[in-house]
């Protein structure tokens, strides 16, 4: 007998959270997220997201086995920035079994439409400021930072389902090479192009961490308000996040372009501590996690760039391009580091797709987002 039911205990919520840690356990390209900032990442009282959203969790049980999971989102500021009644479901992981993903999703579209919504659009976990999409091509390499992983099967139960395509969005990767002579004469040519302009390229600076953090959110939702699934962040979200990646940043990976001491853009780069979650199979930090964490990050090769956007009346002059060639440089400098992930580009977006594939970048994976009317 399958049974969905929603998550309200604390028993529940840890399965919720350490049911992919079984699902995948097999799997040697799965990446566990922490437990414990899963777990966070869920608290209605330490996530700032939850002050404008709010959200079901189900858990999918056969006889005295957890079979699949999945959660439903109502956010208002998703909601009044699209003018359109559309929810969200994320938190998709299931055994390969039909009848068990329609469950799910049935769950789900159920919860969305008692509040009032027409349609259904995901994978977000919570939205498309958190990871989000569906892996349809590149299972064959481990994901980058931030960035999701699913069984293949995932695509032919949401189109089962009747989800369709809304769009794909591109992973590249760049491997490191001896910075061409080229990049080289461009950096400098755009250096003395901003100098002109009164344009000031800068590094993050730690020390007014976040006064630096507070100026790029200004950017951040205007530059992205054309993106995927947008929905402005909070001063108290995006310090949120920011803090969350402070500890594993690089502050030479962290560029902001300023105009009169005014953020017109920013790159954010970060180091791929993927490469040590990997060995973390049950997201435990204890006993040993902790130690690998510490210890791993002296072995980690490559980089995402993950954020990089330019105010529109600024976007002719070249910055994004310098953001992603001084990035290229960075890796290409640094011997330890073998390679850099720019994602995730819309695949609809030829002028960010033109400039990655000048430098060399190649499709490495592929992600996919879907949206229907409500059942």
């Amino acid at each position: 007998m399958l049974a969905v039911y929603p998550v309200r205990t604390p028993s529940d919520r840890k399965e919720f959270i350490q049911f992919v840690y079984h699902l995948y356990k097999d799997d040697p390209n799965f990446v566990p997220e922490l437990f414990i900032a899963q777990r966070d990442h869920m608290d209605e009282k330490k996530n700032p997201y939850f002050e404008h959203a709010s959200a079901e969790l189900f858990l999918a049980k056969r006889g005295d086995e957890i079979v699949g999971r999945i959660a439903a989102v109502k956010d208002d500021f998703l909601i009044e920035y699209t003018a359109e009644k559309v929810g969200v479901f994320g938190f998709f992981d299931c055994i390969n079994d039909v009848e068990v993903a329609n469950a799910l999703l049935n769950a789900a579209s159920a919860w969305l439409r008692s509040h009032q919504l027409e349609f259904m659009e995901g994978p977000y976990n919570f939205s498309t400021n958190h990871t989000c999409g569906l892996l349809v091509e590149g299972f064959h390499v481990p994901p980058s930072i931030m960035m999701t992983y699913n069984k293949p099967y995932y695509l032919n139960l949401l189109e089962n389902y009747g989800l369709s395509k809304k769009t794909d969005v591109i992973a590249y990767r760049i491997n490191a090479v001896d910075f061409p002579e080229r990049l080289k004469r461009s950096i400098l040519l755009l250096e003395e192009k901003f100098r002109r302009s009164g344009i000031i390229i800068r590094k993050l600076n730690l020390k007014q961490f976040d006064e630096d953090v507070r100026k790029t959110l200004g950017v951040y939702n205007k530059a992205w308000s054309k993106n995927l699934g947008f929905a402005p962040m909070t001063d108290k979200e995006f310090l949120h996040a920011g803090k969350d990646m402070k500890m594993i940043m690089d502050p030479n990976l962290v560029l902001l372009a300023e105009k009169e001491g005014d953020c017109i853009g920013f790159s954010l780069t970060l180091p791929d501590i993927n490469q040590i979650l990997i060995k973390i199979k049950n997201g435990n930090l204890l006993p040993f996690g902790i130690f690998k964490l510490l210890f791993g990050r002296k072995k980690i090769n490559s980089v995402r760039i993950m954020a990089l956007g330019v105010l529109e009346d600024y976007r002719r002059l070249g910055i994004d391009a310098y953001f992603y060639a001084k990035a290229f440089e960075y890796v290409s400098q640094h011997k330890y580091l073998k390679s850099g992930e720019a994602s995730w580009i819309l695949e609809d977006n030829p002028e960010m797709n033109n400039a990655i594939l000048k430098m060399g970048g190649k499709v490495e994976k592929k992600y996919r987002f879907f949206r229907s009317m409500l059942k």
